[in-house]
């Protein structure tokens, strides 16, 4: 089968960014399955390892990366009981295994969802991570529901991203929050009212643009940009016993302790945590995609797909990356195989 990797960082314009080649498929033991894969899409996080995974050293063979496909059952694990043979799946996977940048994969099944009915292939492709990332932050994380905190409100940094695109509507359909999404240029800005949100606010003059909609602080902050850059805006907004949780990754300390005098809560996420640790309570993805498949097939949760690659090669993993390093990217880049 065909697979797509790199044995060196380089930059994405150069020949041997991404390279075609050969390899085996392996058939599946204990709880994996092996997919048949139809689409992926692609993630901030494929761009940053792919920069850094191999950057002073060449690798003995390529590194395939990519955390989100769509694809159909082809054959199932002895302990695999989730799934049959034929049955189309969803799945972001795990990072500390290869990723979807071949044409089968093997992958847990307690990390795959059944895929959406109602929705194209490239349409479900783009939901994966960023839905387990928004909803594991809302629901794991902090902790909300609909009976406790109807009414509150959320301010998103990064609302036009994939996973602010996601939590806006969760945030929205879901829990009843009001919602104050960040976003600076037209088409964003508009990207982010299309999904729900109650009030888009610039990132630039964050605290004076949060109050002027009318918020002098706000119950809950979901970090999807960069912790440091908006640190003393988010002591400022946050209300006294308020939670603030971040998929960021913070190039410098933040000060925690000026938490402390409004008892306000931080939390991290980590999508891959669940399968890298094998915690217990793995099989929760499995549970959290069948819902996001739920909620898209009956319309209250759509689709972040805003660009559409046909054809799975390396060139077209090049022209993905590049859209994606531009950081102006709205809502997801999907390639169909």
């Amino acid at each position: 089968m065909k697979a797509i990797g790199f044995k060196k960082s380089l930059p994405i314009n150069e020949a041997e960014s991404f390279i075609e080649f050969d390899k085996e498929i392996t058939a599946p033991r204990r709880e994996d399955i092996l997919v048949k894969i139809e689409a992926i899409s692609i993630n901030p996080v494929d761009y940053k390892i792919r920069q850094n995974a191999a950057k002073d050293k060449i690798l003995d063979k390529p590194k395939i990366i990519g955390w989100d496909a769509v694809g159909t059952v082809e054959a199932i694990g002895e302990l695999a009981t989730f799934f049959k043979v034929g049955d189309k799946v969803f799945y972001a996977g795990d990072i500390t295994k290869e990723g979807a940048n071949q044409e089968y994969q093997l992958v847990d099944e307690r990390i795959v969802g059944h895929a959406p009915k109602k929705v194209s292939i490239a349409e479900a492709a783009a939901m994966p991570l960023t839905s387990l990332t928004a909803y594991e932050i809302l629901f794991d994380r902090l902790r909300l529901s609909k009976e406790k905190d109807a009414g509150k409100s959320v301010l998103i940094i990064g609302g036009a991203g994939g996973v602010g695109s996601v939590a806006i509507q969760l945030a929205k359909n879901i829990l009843g929050l009001k919602v104050i999404a960040t976003a600076s240029r037209p088409n964003t800005i508009q990207w982010c009212k299309d999904l729900g949100a109650d009030f888009v606010v610039d990132h630039k003059n964050l605290v004076k643009e949060v109050n002027d909609a009318g918020f002098k602080e706000v119950d809950f902050i979901l970090d999807f940009v960069d912790a440091n850059q908006y640190w003393d805006a988010f002591v400022q907004l946050i209300k006294p016993q308020g939670k603030i949780g971040s998929i960021s990754d913070p190039t410098e300390p933040v000060n925690l302790r000026q938490l402390k005098g409004k008892s306000v809560s931080f939390h991290w996420e980590l999508m891959f945590t669940r399968a890298m640790f094998q915690t217990e309570d793995m099989v929760r993805q499995h549970e959290i995609l069948n819902t996001v498949a739920k909620l898209m097939d009956e319309g209250t949760l759509k689709s972040t797909l805003n660009t559409t690659i046909n054809g799975f090669s390396a060139a077209n993993l090049k022209e993905a990356h590049q859209l994606l390093e531009t950081n102006k990217t709205i809502g997801k880049v999907v390639i169909t195989f």
